[in-house]
């Protein structure tokens, strides 16, 4: 019993740390992609003012 526990734990920990990472890289896929839409808003903003 105790072994079928431990082993139950050891997959969230496994699962839990491999949601981390993705997490983290849809974090920065976001993140470019607001820097991407600000700059196209800024080159924009840049056309209509001159």
């Amino acid at each position: 019993m105790k072994q079928l526990l431990s082993l139950f734990v050891l997959a969230i920990v496994a699962i839990s740390l491999s949601a981390c990472n993705t997490v983290k890289g849809v974090g920065q896929d976001v993140s470019a992609g607001g820097r991407d839409l600000t700059k196209a808003a800024d080159r924009v903003q840049d056309k209509i003012q001159n």
